[in-house]
């Protein structure tokens, strides 16, 4: 995968060559210097996580979550395995 930046004025092709090439090539648009716009593959992604990528609201609790994080610790997946009564990512077939 290649990154190109490429200034506004200079992005004469159309949105859909851009977009077409997005498996191989990551295109940031600027201007001035500024990057002001991106194309780029989303593969394994859908509109929800798009959306909630750019919310404000999910963007700041998710924050709140890594500084928690930060300074109380958590649990590691095998934990929340464990706690879940999950092994390897199934369900366990022995419940405590």
């Amino acid at each position: 995968m290649t990154l190109r930046t490429i200034d506004i004025v200079e992005a004469t092709r159309p949105l859909a060559e851009y977009a077409h090439h997005a498996d191989s090539e990551t295109v940031v648009v600027t201007e001035k210097g500024k990057p002001i716009a991106v194309v780029l593959s989303i593969e394994n992604a859908d509109s929800e996580t798009i959306s909630l990528s750019e919310n404000p609201k999910f963007l700041a609790l998710i924050e709140r979550s890594r500084e928690r994080q930060s300074r109380e610790g958590g649990l590691t997946s095998k934990q929340i395995r464990q706690r879940l009564g999950l092994a390897n990512g199934r369900k366990s077939r022995t419940r405590k």
